[in-house]
């Protein structure tokens, strides 16, 4: 069972985002140094797994073939670094359509849930928009925004609007929410690893 798991937004969070939407492989381009930073959690072992409105394919504005192609230039680029996303979860709807699915909802992650046959309590989830984090904090998840995409009008700001999650923490970018992950669990190792030699320090003068 798998209990390092992490869930990304795509669009303003791995890959440039574009208010026309991105229609072809040719018009996916990961941000700077986010194809690096999921290698650099899957090489501490954590698994990726995107969940990512795709309301273009409702929208009629191109098909499962280009959003196919996307996902594949998506995966050779991240190979090439070493990098892997287990899987991509997409919700096809237009808005109007009202399905449970589409973020805000929670449909995707209760998918994901699914999938990985686990409670996604405390799970990191990282999107660029309130959408993203509200859809994470309905089933447990902990939501971290990045500045970057949508997110990018609140750099500089000290706090973020009343409507985020109270919990939300805001990172700079992909990689700077990784070094945080990463620093964290590091730190968190430690202390366990210094916990349990204390118990057995105290068992032994027993």
């Amino acid at each position: 069972m798998i209990t390092k798991l992490v869930i990304l937004d795509r669009d303003g969070t791995i890959n440039h985002d574009s208010d026309e939407y991105v229609k072809t492989a040719q018009e996916w381009t990961p941000m700077p140094g986010a194809l690096e930073a999921i290698a650099r959690l899957n090489h501490a072992g954590w698994h990726v797994v995107v969940a990512s409105n795709q309301s273009g394919l409702g929208r009629g504005l191109f098909d499962v073939a280009a959003l196919n192609a996307m996902h594949a230039k998506m995966h050779k680029m991240l190979s090439a670094v070493g990098g892997r996303v287990d899987a991509v979860f997409f919700c096809p709807h237009s808005p109007d359509e009202n399905c449970s699915c589409r973020k805000p909802a929670s449909g995707l992650f209760e998918q994901i849930g699914e999938r990985y046959g686990m409670d996604l309590k405390g799970v990191p989830a990282v999107g660029d928009h309130l959408r993203d984090l509200q859809a994470a904090i309905a089933v447990g998840c902990e939501p971290h925004l990045v500045m970057t995409g949508k997110g990018a009008q609140y750099k500089g700001q000290s706090n973020l609007p009343k409507d985020f999650p109270a919990n939300t923490q805001a990172h700079l970018d992909l990689s700077a929410f990784v070094d945080w992950l990463l620093l964290k669990t590091q730190a968190a190792a430690k202390s366990s690893a210094k916990a349990t030699q204390t118990s057995h320090s105290a068992g032994s003068s027993a």
